[in-house]
């Protein structure tokens, strides 16, 4: 049967019977299916298997895959976000006290800072040591220092300081107590209050100052800088620079007033273990004013340049 002569949108298809019509033969191509009512058409005895529908055109349909799922930018979410109430902010954030801010355990850091030797020339050996530790919280804590210098095989100098530190800002400790510096070669004792800051200074310098008040109103201030240079994760650079002054003169021990000495150093180290680095470096120191003077009565050296070779531990 040739329907491609035939006008289906004239015809009244209504009370037409379909089942009994072979469709096989007929060419569907010219047929104008856009008039044609297909409401009352049953579905569901169609086998849709034997169907084409490579050349059909969805896009036109509005079968656009997720077309009709997205929502328009200004549309109200499917499930709208609850109101944040304080109760919910009381479950995150919890009231925390001091003792939970900054801890209650204690913890300890001991330092062989320096422990190094050179050649004194007609002294010998020279050698020398710095070491700190402190014992205690993130609040309060001992600190312990001390240092000195050997050469020829006999202590010329060495002192001890026992502090107290209280945490006063991020990165700073205040500390006060008592520094002792012991006689040698005949040479009285001394002690002294010692009040003074601890604590890493913008662009990483480790810094102390401390300022100590002896006998007959003897005052003196101590300072040292340090700051370390990475050249790998293992090789590090340590720059230091430290300094002392005194108000009045004390021969006996042979501090002179106004400033007393200067000491600059390099050291480069090799840490094998982070709790154990062996180190060179160049070390310069010069006395100044009274203290100059006295080295010379005692033919001292005022200026002194020497390479040094040692080791660095701390646990």
């Amino acid at each position: 049967m040739d329907h491609g002569s035939m006008k289906h949108g004239a015809a009244d298809t209504a009370g037409s019977d379909h089942s009994t019509m072979d469709h096989s033969t007929m060419d569907h191509s010219t047929m104008d299916h856009s008039t044609m009512d297909h409401s009352g058409m049953d579905h569901s005895t169609m086998d849709h298997s034997e169907m084409d529908h490579s050349g059909m055109d969805h896009a036109s349909m509005g079968h656009q895959p997720g077309a009709s799922q997205d929502l328009p930018a200004t549309a109200e979410p499917h499930e709208p976000i609850p109101v944040l109430t304080p109760a919910d902010r009381a479950a995150a954030f919890k009231n925390l006290d001091d003792h939970v801010i900054h801890g209650e355990s204690i913890n300890s850091y001991w330092s062989l800072d320096r422990l190094e030797a050179w050649d004194a020339d007609e002294d010998g050996t020279g050698m020398a040591w710095e070491a700190k530790a402190w014992v205690g919280s993130d609040l309060n804590r001992l600190w312990l220092r001390s240092e000195g210098e050997r050469a020829g095989g006999s202590t010329e100098s060495a002192d001890v300081e026992v502090l107290y530190g209280r945490a006063i800002a991020r990165w700073w400790d205040a500390v006060a107590g008592v520094r002792h510096d012991f006689g040698f070669g005949g040479g009285p004792s001394r002690t002294y209050a010692a009040l003074g800051v601890i604590g890493l200074a913008p662009y990483k310098f480790e810094v102390e100052a401390t300022a100590y008040l002896g006998e007959s109103g003897q005052v003196g201030l101590g300072a040292e800088a340090e700051y370390e240079m990475l050249f790998t994760n293992r090789l590090i650079g340590q720059w230091l620079v430290e300094g002392e002054a005194w108000s009045k003169d004390d021969p006996a021990v042979g501090i002179g007033s106004g400033l007393s000495k200067v000491e600059a150093g390099f050291r480069l180290r090799y840490e094998f273990h982070r709790q154990f680095a062996p180190y060179v470096g160049v070390v310069w120191e010069r006395a100044y004013g009274g203290t100059a003077d006295q080295r010379r009565a005692r033919s001292g050296d005022v200026d002194d340049t020497r390479v040094v070779a040692g080791v660095r531990i701390w646990f």
